[in-house]
Formats: structure tokens, sequence, C-alpha cells
């Protein structure tokens, strides 16, 4: 089966064959994985690419190693999301505010110079937050492409003191250059170069300064009807628990919760599924046997009577309680 392969494939392919070491040809073998199609006709090479990750990973040696790791944030909570803008906008001060991370953060850019993970609590679940340095910085790092890949969506700081579509159009293309997209294109064209969709959420900072609200009006009337948006003051804290609640909404999961017979509801660990999921689904991400072995479940919430049953593709709803049978 024909592979299909874009030419940025194969310049990936090419930095990958350039590459003096490890460290520098594993990121180009995950560039090569993240712009690859997928169909079944990539399988074989998709299983071979990551054979090759894993051979080098292991081959490099303990200082290359401790480099990269020190590069590479562990995915914890219920997602994870990467923060980018230009230099100055305020992503590590958001951090420092909403999260339990302490970046360092300045009035002069290019305080940050290399991500730095936080978890940020909304009700019962925490979202970890990556701070990133500015965009422009990051073009060769050879860890920010694989680190977008990882991202189940990314927050993108705009600074409403100065003016807000020249920043979201150096964004976007500095993304595109990464071979990533915010801007969801359901057109198919073959002759188009694939991008790498990635959920997004804008957020306007310094709603706080004086005759900003114009260009956050400028930024709605732009990309409003595209992506969704907030204005906020990380310095003086307006919007940050509205900014939370958006933050969930734009990953677009929902919590189910477990429960044993004749017991309450586990409410401090529930399962983190996307939208659309179903009791299947759930069923597997307790257990991987869960899916074949479920004999039938009942089901507290999504407007319905306490204790139905329930089907195996039932669509669950956030805030849903199961209890599953096998």
């Amino acid at each position: 089966m024909p592979t299909n392969l874009p030419p940025q494939y194969f310049e990936a392919e090419k930095r990958y064959r350039q590459a003096k070491t490890n460290p520098d040809k594993i990121a180009a073998l995950e560039e090569m994985l993240a712009i690859m199609p997928k169909h079944k006709g990539t399988d074989h090479l998709k299983a071979d690419l990551r054979r090759r990750i894993a051979k080098l990973t292991q081959a490099v040696d303990k200082k290359s190693a401790g480099q990269r790791a020190s590069m590479v944030i562990a995915r914890e909570g219920a997602a994870q999301i990467v923060v980018i803008g230009q230099a100055n906008t305020g992503k590590s001060q958001l951090i420092a505010r909403i999260t339990n991370a302490s970046p360092p953060v300045a009035d002069y850019p290019f305080t940050t110079y290399s991500p730095t993970p936080g978890m940020m609590e909304f009700e019962n679940i925490q979202i970890q937050l990556i701070d990133t340095p500015p965009l422009a910085a990051l073009a060769t790092e050879p860890w920010f492409s694989p680190t977008l890949v990882r991202a189940d969506a990314l927050l993108v700081m705009v600074d409403l003191n100065e003016e807000p579509l020249p920043q979201m159009e150096s964004i976007t293309v500095q993304l595109e250059k990464l071979r990533f997209t915010i801007i969801e294109d359901k057109t198919e064209d073959a002759q188009q170069i694939p991008l790498r969709y990635k959920k997004a959420l804008i957020v306007g900072n310094k709603i706080d300064v004086v005759g900003t609200s114009q260009n956050y009006t400028v930024l709605q009337n732009e990309y409003g009807d595209q992506l969704p948006m907030i204005a906020i003051s990380a310095k003086q804290g307006t919007g940050l628990e509205e900014l939370k609640l958006k933050v969930f909404q734009t990953l677009d999961i929902l919590r189910v919760y477990t429960k044993t017979p004749g017991q309450k509801p586990d409410y401090n660990d529930p399962i983190i599924l996307p939208r659309g999921s179903t009791l299947e689904d759930a069923a597997e991400s307790v257990h991987k046997d869960f899916r074949s072995q479920l004999k039938y479940a009942k089901l507290w919430g999504s407007g319905k009577h306490d204790g139905i049953r329930v089907k195996r593709e039932h669509i669950l709803q956030d805030g849903d309680i199961i209890e599953l049978h096998a």
C-alpha cells in the first residue's frame, strides 16, 4: 500500500541522515513520525521509526540523556497543555498565578529559557501547563516539536497592550513551519501540505491596561468564530477562574466516576476521557480486559434515572457515575 509521504517528511529524513548526535537523530525521527500521514500504508514505517527511536534512546550516553531528559516533560494530570506566545506576553506570570510552578517573572523579555511545568487545579482534577520560551526562540530547539506533538492542546498568549493580529499571524506562521496549525481546515486538498492540528485557546493578556479592550475586540472579530478565547490580566488576577473553565472546555474531555456495588463513588479519582466516549471506552480505561469481559453496567447521571442499565455503546457525559459488572 502506498505511503504518500509529504515533502516535509523527506526533509526531516535528510536532517536525520545529517545528524551527528543521537539526540539530534531522535528529534528528526520524532518529527518524521509526527509528519507521517495516518493510514494503514504507513503502519510498517511507523513501527520501524519507533524501533529506531527506542534503540537510539537506549544508546544515548549519560550526558546527552541528561540534557534531553531535562527538556522532556512527563505528562501528569488529566491533560498536558503547552503555553506559547511571543516575548513578554505574560506566559510565566500566568503560570505562576494559576499553577504550583515558580518560573522567573520580569518586565523584560526572554526570562524563560527552558520548558517549565506546573499543575493547575480545576475542580477535582489537575491539568498540566508547560511554560515555554518565546516562540521565535524555539524554532531551532529539537525538543520543541516533539513537545507540541505530545500536548493535548495549546494555550496561545497574546499581549493586548500591543497590536494582536500581527502577533497571531507570527505565531501561526511559526507553527506552520513546524508543521502544526491551530486553525482546523475541514476541506480536503491532496495538493495541500498536511499540518498537524492542535486544539488551542487564545488568551488575551493585560486587559487591565487602559485601551486594551479595543484590541481584544479586534482579536475577537478576526478569530472569535474559529477559536475559543478569553481576556485576562495575569498581573491583577482578572478572569483567572473563568480561564480555568475555558481550558477544561477547550480540552473537550469529560470526567466519569466509578463505584462498586453498595459503595459511594470515588469523586477524587475520575476517569478522564475524550468527549463522545462510550461505556466500552470507560471500561477499557479501568482495565484493558474489562472491555471484553463487561457483562453490564449501571449508570447514574446523563439526566437519566439513577442506577439504570446501559448498553456498551452508551455515550457518556461529564459527571456520570458507572458501576461495571464483569
